[in-house]
């Protein structure tokens, strides 16, 4: 089997190092590595041609997408099987090895996913990864699986009609629902792992998902993720008019209620990650303490890219 991986990047100049070293040094190396570059401002591209002797290829996009710079790499890459990357992504040494393997067990397998895991080298990030970054037991399965770590024949990719390019996230996500609709052999390698950087701080973390929350909705993909979330604050809100209508002290029993339903999400989230991330009571009291906010800046984050997806993309109120 000969592989291209296909890497879109944009203004990743503190992480393309560890993805490009973390390629080429594969204890089954890719046969070529192509990098498109989507408009970067800082030194992304200049540190990618440093490369350029190790069977990297550097592709300029202007003012390409992920979905753009993932339909350019496929569309030059010379060999038949595609592998897909992110920036920001750090391989395992064996995992193109592992999805090779996956594949060439079973000559009808027409796809690979393989596992990711979150980093956790700080503790936010630790509790981030409880909060929101899930891995099963398994290490992948249908509901975890990701573009991030995947392998495809080109005829995939063309049968299934390219990535959306006009998304900045969920593109993936339509990408894997065409495959699926297409019915091409789909296996899974457990043991071909990448590891996937958090935001470090509950701003970026903001950011990173009002980014999600808007394009996901431009996916059309909102009872996937946004309806659970509007109909649990729609559902207060109703309680809220009831307590006001009821009750003098009803300010501080829609506190209580908050306060009880992110304690109750954070349990649940420390139970569903018992044994990925085991800890005593003090640690876990404490991670209990970090949870809180970090759920509430994931809810504010999603009603707030709700709302810029409804004046921008839904009504274009600008």
């Amino acid at each position: 089997m000969k592989i291209s991986v296909v890497v879109p990047v944009l203004n990743e100049e503190q992480s393309i190092r560890t993805l490009l070293d973390g390629l080429l040094n594969q204890t089954r190396p890719p046969d070529e590595i192509l990098i498109v570059d989507g408009g970067s401002t800082d030194a992304t591209p200049r540190i990618v041609e440093e490369y350029k002797a190790q069977t990297v290829r550097l592709i300029r996009e202007a003012n390409a997408l992920p979905g753009r710079g993932r339909n350019v790499g496929a569309a030059n890459a010379t060999h038949e099987w595609l592998a897909f990357i992110d920036a920001g992504v750090r391989p395992h040494n064996d995992w193109l090895a592992g999805i090779v393997v996956r594949a060439e067990s079973d000559p009808t397998v027409e796809v690979v996913y393989g596992a990711w895991e979150p980093v956790t080298d700080s503790f936010f990030k630790e509790c981030s990864a409880i909060a929101y970054a899930y891995v099963p037991e398994n290490g992948v399965d249908e509901q975890s699986r990701a573009i991030l770590s995947s392998l495809m024949r080109r005829s995939v990719w063309q049968k299934a009609g390219g990535f959306s390019e006009h998304l900045r996230s969920a593109e993936d996500l339509l990408f894997m629902g065409k495959i699926d609709e297409c019915g091409f052999k789909t296996a899974y390698a457990p043991d071909a792992v990448v590891s996937w950087s958090l935001p470090s701080s509950l701003g970026r973390t903001f950011i990173r998902f009002f980014t999600y929350s808007r394009n996901n909705l431009k996916a059309g993909l909102g009872n996937q993720w946004q309806v659970s979330i509007l109909l649990r604050y729609l559902l207060l809100l109703a309680a809220a008019v009831v307590l006001y209508l009821v009750a003098a002290w009803w300010p501080l029993a829609i506190i209580a209620l908050l306060l009880l339903m992110f304690v109750a999400r954070a349990i649940a989230v420390l139970w569903r990650n018992r044994v990925r991330f085991p800890a005593g009571l003090t640690r876990n009291v404490a991670r209990m303490v970090t949870l809180i906010p970090i759920l509430i800046t994931l809810d504010a984050a999603t009603i707030a890219g709700t709302i810029n997806w409804l004046l921008r993309d839904k009504f274009r109120l600008w």
